[in-house]
């Protein structure tokens, strides 16, 4: 079994110093940073923590190929991975539209973005030449980096949608698949399954890594109030096919949305966040942590990766997460 932390980009740089550090100390295996938009740069960040740590791998969750060219994309990831000694993961995927209507992109071709891009990607940090004449990407034979990449990045896809799930058992190294809530991990499976076959891989050939939102804190109401903010600004982009899990729509997120984007109305996106939006995540203590994660585990999970708020007390959660969690799911 494998453990990961997942942070938002919206914190200071040097907290992230600190909670890889005690990452590193409690035992997860990586560090991810998202990449969100008119956030803090998670590239930044991520050079940051690989100078004050030696063992973690860290990532980005994800970067978005409508906003930073692919070619910019693998200078930055054969960059990190020097950087790193060889411990950077690249996280990518064509992230959600509704984002991405703030700068007046067009949300063209995701998928078939989104694979050119891994192809391009795999070739230029192979150090090759990664001439493409795609739908999307037309590349000339000039396309190759003017330095030495230590190795093939490894690639992990980001996806709630069936098709992006897909492309995760076809072409990734790895997958960022978000399990909201946890138990959808049933409904994913088939996509990444389907994705597989068609490429003629197996389990084996890809790390899985189940994504969740949690918030660890034996404060029940301080932890919920954390998962509330979390969902009330990100449940209006989640895809049909996580919000169907928990019987819930778009619609259902509009008044949440337009109340969460003005600063002295979170409060009161905050109250309008519903017992069933809050399956979507997990806030308590640790075993009410555990009681989810043992059905993950049942299923076949390999990886457990744990995603903001994580707690109002992040340290904390790292802390506890390491001393209850990793244990248990991982007894040797």
């Amino acid at each position: 079994m494998k453990f990961s932390l997942r942070f938002n980009n919206d914190l200071p740089v040097r907290d992230y110093i600190h909670y890889a550090k005690a990452a590193e100390a409690a035992g997860f295996d990586q560090f991810w940073v998202s990449d969100d938009l008119l956030l803090r740069s998670a590239p930044v960040i991520l050079s940051a923590v690989a100078l004050a740590t030696d063992r973690i791998e860290i990532g980005t969750c994800i970067l978005n190929p409508y906003t930073l060219h692919p070619a910019e994309m693998a200078m930055v990831a054969a960059t990190l991975d020097e950087l790193s000694g060889g411990r950077f993961n690249l996280g990518l995927s064509c992230g959600a539209e509704d984002f991405l209507r703030w700068l007046g992109l067009e949300f063209r071709y995701p998928r078939t973005l989104v694979v050119e891009t891994v192809t391009a990607l795999n070739k230029l940090t192979s150090n090759q030449n990664a001439a493409v004449d795609g739908m999307v990407l037309k590349w000339t034979e000039e396309a190759w980096l003017r330095f030495e990449a230590k190795r093939r990045v490894p690639i992990y896809l980001g996806a709630m949608g069936p098709k992006m799930l897909e492309e995760i058992g076809a072409i990734a190294d790895g997958g960022l698949p978000l399990l909201f809530p946890p138990e959808h991990y049933a409904n994913v499976l088939p996509h990444i399954e389907r994705g597989l076959e068609r490429a003629g891989r197996s389990h084996d050939g890809i790390d899985l890594s189940a994504c969740i939102w949690c918030s660890v804190s034996a404060d029940q109401q301080a932890a919920e109030a954390m998962l509330a903010d979390k969902i009330a600004y990100y449940g209006h982009a989640m895809s049909p096919l996580i919000l169907r899990q928990l019987g819930l729509t778009r619609a259902d997120f509009e008044p949440i949305r337009r109340a969460c984007h003005v600063e002295q109305n979170k409060l009161a996106a905050r109250a309008m966040v519903t017992p069933r939006m809050m399956r979507i995540g997990i806030a308590g203590t640790t075993d009410a942590l555990n009681a989810r994660l043992e059905k993950l585990a049942d299923l076949g999970v390999r990886h457990l990766s744990f995603g903001p708020p994580l707690g109002p007390d992040i340290l904390a959660a790292i802390d506890a997460i390491g001393r209850d969690v990793i244990p248990r799911f991982s007894p040797n």
